[in-house]
């Protein structure tokens, strides 16, 4: 569903796959071949939220901020998580049930692991490995994860099709 808010209307690239059962509300940008998976609820009632090109947001996941948040382009955020952050980089993989919170802030080609928890205002320089409740950074992200980073999201494109066809 794609809902206005306080006379601001979802902006969405035709190209952008948006499951019917997500929830799109208010200032709301989502770049092309983005795609929005099943139970997914982005709320932009606050602030505006931008989400670049190629990114994909898995099913279940939450976006809400109290000031501005820009999600970047070719980002893999996983199932279940909450995003209440103010930057995710290019090319960053949050991993599935982690917790992003209040003014953090994710650098380029970053991976935050399954289940962590960014906290307040965090800062997380490009290329670093984040494990951990409260996140802590583990290592430099290598070239070969990188790439995996560069080319993970293009797989999801055949799939937007297939979606649509299905009702999903």
């Amino acid at each position: 569903m794609i809902k206005s808010f306080d006379g601001k209307d979802p902006k969405i690239s035709e190209s952008a796959f948006i499951s019917r059962t997500a929830l799109i509300i208010g200032d709301v940008h989502i770049g092309d071949e983005s795609g929005i998976w099943p139970g997914v609820v982005i709320g932009a009632d606050f602030a505006p939220v931008r989400i670049g090109r190629l990114t994909i947001i898995e099913d279940n996941c939450v976006v809400h901020c109290g000031s501005l948040m820009e999600i970047g382009d070719n980002v893999i955020v996983g199932h279940s998580v909450v995003l209440h952050g103010k930057k995710i980089g290019n090319n960053t993989l949050i991993g599935s049930n982690s917790t992003i919170l209040d003014n953090s802030e994710i650098g380029d080609y970053c991976v935050i692991s399954a289940g962590s928890v960014v906290s307040p205002g965090m800062k997380i320089p490009d290329r670093s490995f984040v494990v951990g409740i409260p996140g802590k950074i583990q290592k430099e992200i290598k070239a070969g994860v990188m790439k995996r980073l560069v080319a993970g999201n293009k797989s999801y494109l055949p799939f937007f099709e297939k979606y649509k066809a299905a009702g999903v």
